[in-house]
């Protein structure tokens, strides 16, 4: 369930190989929290959520920065395209 998801996420970041460590201690706390009935040892669960959650933050700091996807990759390319069809005008007229 909760390991799961944070198997996925970490899978998305490629986070693994720059910090395997950190993510094997994610992955096992993650299965810490699906191993305890929900309904039993709330405080121990905050606790264990927390350090989860902290981790993730910087685990995400870690992630290698994707080529492709980002906001800065997207206005770059809108911005290319105005400037070639504006190329493009000022040739033809």
């Amino acid at each position: 369930m909760i390991a799961d998801e944070i198997r996925i996420e970490l899978d998305e970041l490629g986070v693994t190989s720059v910090a395997p460590g950190l993510a094997a201690v994610a992955v096992s706390l993650a299965q810490s929290l699906d191993a305890v009935p929900v309904d039993q040892s709330p405080s121990a669960r905050a606790l264990v959520a927390d350090k989860l959650t902290a981790l993730m933050v910087k685990l995400r700091a870690l992630a290698p920065v994707k080529e492709e996807g980002d906001a800065v990759d997207d206005i770059a390319r809108q911005r290319e395209k105005r400037r070639a069809a504006a190329r493009e005008q000022a040739a033809d007229g």
